[in-house]
């Protein structure tokens, strides 16, 4: 591999919170580092379409605290293509850009993995998901935030739910992992999560009825996971209506709120450490691997593992939340 002069960076798939204090950290830390450094806007379409800008230090003034991504992010088939990513690979050329950092979650650095084989390019991710499912790293930048958001919202519904009498269903973001609905429910002091990791082993919500829990309680919070494999909070609460009609069911989809947002400390320091370990990934001639923590530690985590394996649900926390819950 040649010596790394330039490098790129972007943000691709959704936006996170804490992934401005990455851009940020990764500018800097390639600056101090000598290395020059271009921001490529809106995803892997802006090496496409030649959106890229120079980056100096105060490109990434004041932005430390900013949700969202300065840099933009889009979705773009082009680059699914082969003929996409040899547009890709002659813009980077024609910049100069010889290493590329992605901040995004698996589907990010599955492409990243196909362009690094492709064109010989050195490329790090940084994993950047409120969804928390990349394997290899203890957490990804935006979770934390999310998680706080989402016990924001809960603690909220709580009053109503109180008020009324009522079961509430709260949908939380987390695609095929349950992170975000199981810790939420454990933070929030909700009485259950409905999370895919399961779905397939027990009747969550048969379950949940016949655990007894309006024994002790006048009202019910349970987090459910966006996911196919659940069904969401509307399929749940259609379900109560028809089976347990008793009940006073609402549903509240938290959506997008999810995803916006200030970034905790939590978060900006993580993307902090992981966007200074990228660029210390490529002066020590790392590629293709995302930075990741793990037990405070960073690792370096290649493409394939932190995409093809699934990250585990501890089956620890299912058993305090049960326990904590009745």
């Amino acid at each position: 591999m040649g010596i790394v002069k330039c490098v790129g960076i972007l943000t691709s798939g959704g936006d996170a919170p804490g992934m401005n204090a990455a851009i940020r950290a990764v500018t800097r830390a390639a600056i101090y580092n000598g290395l020059q450094v271009k921001g490529i806007y809106r995803g892997y379409r802006g090496l496409i379409t030649d959106d890229i800008v120079e980056f100096k230090s105060q490109n990434v003034s004041n932005i430390i605290q900013l949700g969202g991504t300065i840099l933009k992010t889009a979705r773009c088939k082009e680059f699914t293509t082969p003929e996409g990513r040899k547009v890709a690979y002659e813009t980077m050329q024609r910049h100069g850009i010889d290493a590329l950092v992605i901040i995004g979650g698996d589907g990010s650095l599955t492409g990243a993995r196909i362009f690094a084989q492709e064109h010989n390019v050195p490329c790090i991710g940084l994993p950047g998901t409120i969804d928390n499912d990349l394997y290899g790293t203890d957490t990804t930048i935006g979770y934390d935030t999310a998680l706080n958001t989402i016990l924001d919202a809960v603690d909220k519904i709580r009053d109503t739910a109180t008020s009324h009498d009522r079961l509430f269903f709260v949908e939380v973001m987390g695609r095929d992992a349950g992170f975000l609905a199981l810790n939420g429910a454990i933070a929030s002091g909700a009485e259950a999560a409905i999370i895919p990791e399961f779905s397939t082993e027990v009747d969550q919500l048969e379950e949940f009825i016949k655990s007894g829990f309006r024994k002790s309680k006048n009202s019910s919070i349970v987090l459910v996971a966006e996911s196919e494999l659940t069904g969401g909070a509307m399929h749940y609460a259609e379900r109560v209506k028809n089976e347990y009609p008793q009940y006073d069911v609402r549903v509240t989809i938290l959506g997008h709120l999810q995803r916006g947002g200030s970034p905790t400390a939590h978060d900006r320091i993580l993307a902090s450490r992981l966007g200074a370990a990228a660029i210390d990934a490529i002066m020590e001639d790392q590629r293709n691997v995302m930075i990741g923590i793990e037990n405070d530690e960073v690792v370096y985590v290649p493409f394939s593992k932190a995409i093809k394996n699934d990250k585990p649900i501890k089956r620890e926390l299912v058993n305090v939340l049960r326990a904590l819950s009745i």
